[in-house]
């Protein structure tokens, strides 16, 4: 596991909105591990009617690994 799902997978400990994603992330035997679509990440959540709370963190989260 690489990219974006491996950045998640380490914060699922995190008291915040990463954490809640990463959380979310890692009890979803569906979420995708594909480190270059960021497109998948949403697609999914919305796919899962996800909250648009839920799609902000997603965003943010995306903006912070693609700035790092």
């Amino acid at each position: 596991m690489q990219g974006f799902t491996a950045l998640l997978a380490s914060h699922t400990t995190d008291q915040d909105t990463t954490g809640d994603l990463a959380r979310l992330a890692a009890a979803d035997p569906d979420w995708s591990e594909d480190p270059d679509k960021p497109e998948t990440f949403t697609h999914h959540l919305e796919s899962s009617g996800a909250t648009r709370t839920t799609l902000q963190n997603l965003t943010d989260a995306l903006v912070r690994y693609a700035s790092r």
